[in-house]
């Protein structure tokens, strides 16, 4: 089995100056493929809301509709129906944006994070567009940790390899990890929890917990604790993502 990591919303905000990408997993499972986030939409590229629009001023959004992930998964050779299943760290336009495009598939989320969205809660829910659930998708929602990843409380999602929602809730209402079990051991997409590349001293903390939430310094710890654990961060420059493709067993 294989994980392979698409740069579904490609970013060069004016403050700081730099290229990021926002990378989604396509893993290979015994449930077909499952799409960890889902970046940018093709009607976010073609018919963009008025939200996305501004958003896409401030942070230098790339607009370009062969950067859905529906066409990306389509030039590797696969149908959209072969995503079955999409497991979102949160409902953020950048992480959401594509849910239309398959509208098939299950989406797996957090039950806070949909609550969120229902009832508007937080500040955070300004960057929920409702264009992305206007079709109504097949939520699979998840509540209570049920055990004990390395240390982090988890809830088991129903695939093989491993894959476990971590809940780091802060960012978003709802916000979660997504953790999958490789041949290398485990490749950990804690998402916004963490700032660009998961480089810890890059923000102050008071920066950090008024954007992303609570959990960088204990994710600093945790990291130093398990450095066999790939981590990835929502956001990274783009120079690490180019074609990476992690083999399963």
């Amino acid at each position: 089995m294989s994980i392979r990591l698409l740069d579904c919303a490609p970013m060069s905000p004016h403050v700081p100056r730099w290229h990021v990408a926002t990378p989604c997993l396509l893993v290979e499972t015994d449930h077909g493929l499952v799409l960890v986030d889902s970046g940018l939409g093709v009607h976010d590229h073609t018919s963009p809301s008025r939200m996305v629009r501004g958003f896409s001023i401030a942070l230098g959004v790339q607009h370009d509709p062969s950067l859905a992930a529906c066409h990306q998964i389509a030039r590797l050779g696969y149908t959209p129906e072969a995503v079955q299943h999409i497991v979102l760290t949160h409902l953020h336009f950048d992480h959401a944006g594509g849910l239309p495009d398959f509208p098939h598939a299950q989406v797996h989320l957090h039950r806070r994070e949909h609550d969120a969205l229902v009832h508007r809660r937080g500040w955070s829910a300004l960057a929920y567009d409702p264009a992305d659930f206007a079709h109504g998708p097949r939520w699979v929602l998840y509540d209570t940790p049920t055990i004990d990843w390395l240390g982090l409380d988890a809830i088991r999602l129903p695939f093989e390899p491993e894959m476990y929602l971590v809940p780091l809730h802060g960012h978003t209402l709802g916000h979660c990890g997504v953790a999958i079990r490789d041949a290398g051991g485990w490749l950990f997409q804690a998402a916004d929890a963490l700032p660009t590349n998961a480089e810890f001293d890059l923000t102050p903390n008071w920066l950090n917990r008024l954007a992303i939430g609570p959990h960088v310094p204990r994710l600093r710890a945790w990291a130093a604790a398990h450095p066999e654990v790939r981590l990835l961060a929502g956001h990274v420059w783009t120079r690490t993502v180019a074609a990476h493709v992690w083999n399963g067993d």
